[in-house]
């Protein structure tokens, strides 16, 4: 694919590496590329200018043929969130701590660039979930790493009852409740005991939190599995947490989790693979702690 267009998000936290951002697109439009930069975020790396890059809503994000995140894994997953309806490959580029779903880091983005000009790059299918709600209205529904199902405003337990693929399965009874993709694998389903799935791989996984009984164990299911969970709590209401942004649903509703029609596409470097991203960003097989 011929790269002449890109979109670029941000967020306005690491201000520390604003300066190097900017030499970064500086360099991007020294290559003749389209350029176009994220409104809020082009007003806080130049100070309210534009510098002369045109800017987007992120609401209405232009034709491009890809799309950069400078950030950590939020930044990520709000890219995904806004372009992966459109097809567009998301290349990230680290500017926060873990940044366990980013290719590279700001100091290596002017070689990954030149390799992606190149055609050194490849780009994975990373499955999705879409969430719906039988009682209000989720404004944005689509998740790349979990769906998860927590309490709200009591200490008292939900009950969750779960079918699969239109069978009863069980009612968990616990602190909530997590459907991850296999790349939210390595996110908050990692921290509740659930298993680390390679990312491209079809399938999902439930994952319990605190549950009642030691016997609910995290379950991994067929992506193609339609998840139906009515949630009832002591309180009047319950949190749906889709990658970190939570609605809150009546008690006794239910939800309808299953994959998304469509997936995120992540850019890759041809060298990295997913025991080498363990090794590096989890620290497998050092000595690091």
């Amino acid at each position: 694919m011929t790269m002449k267009k890109l979109v670029i998000f941000g967020n306005s936290y690491q201000q520390d590496d604003a300066s190097r951002v900017i030499a970064l697109l500086e360099s991007l439009r020294a290559r003749n590329l389209e350029v176009a930069v994220e409104a809020h975020y082009l007003r806080f790396l130049y100070g309210g200018t534009t510098a002369g890059f045109p800017s987007f809503d992120a609401s209405q994000v232009p034709d491009a043929d890809m799309a950069l995140s400078l950030g950590g894994d939020g930044t990520f997953l709000t890219t995904v969130m806004w372009v992966s309806r459109h097809g567009v490959p998301i290349l990230g580029i680290n500017l926060g701590h873990l940044g366990y779903l980013t290719a590279c880091c700001l100091d290596e983005s002017t070689e990954v660039i030149d390799d992606v000009l190149a055609g050194n790059y490849r780009i994975e299918q990373r499955t999705m979930l879409q969430v719906e709600c039988d009682a209000v209205e989720i404004e944005h529904p689509w998740a790349l790493n979990e769906v998860a199902i927590l309490r709200h405003d009591t200490s008292s337990m939900l009950d969750m009852d779960t079918r699969l693929r239109n069978r009863a399965l069980t009612v968990y009874r616990g602190d909530g409740l997590i459907v991850s993709t296999p790349t939210g694998s390595t996110a908050y389903n990692m921290s509740v005991g659930g298993p680390i799935l390679e990312p491209t791989t079809s399938c999902l996984v439930l994952s319990p939190i605190s549950p009642h009984s030691l016997t609910m164990r995290p379950l991994v299911v067929r992506d193609d599995s339609e998840i139906v969970v009515c949630t009832h709590s002591r309180g009047t209401h319950y949190e749906v947490s889709i990658d970190g942004e939570v609605t809150l649903c009546p008690n006794g509703s239910a939800l309808t989790i299953k994959r998304a029609p469509y997936c995120a596409r992540v850019v890759q470097r041809e060298g990295n693979n997913f025991a080498a991203t363990l090794r590096q960003k989890l620290l497998w097989g050092t000595d690091k702690r």
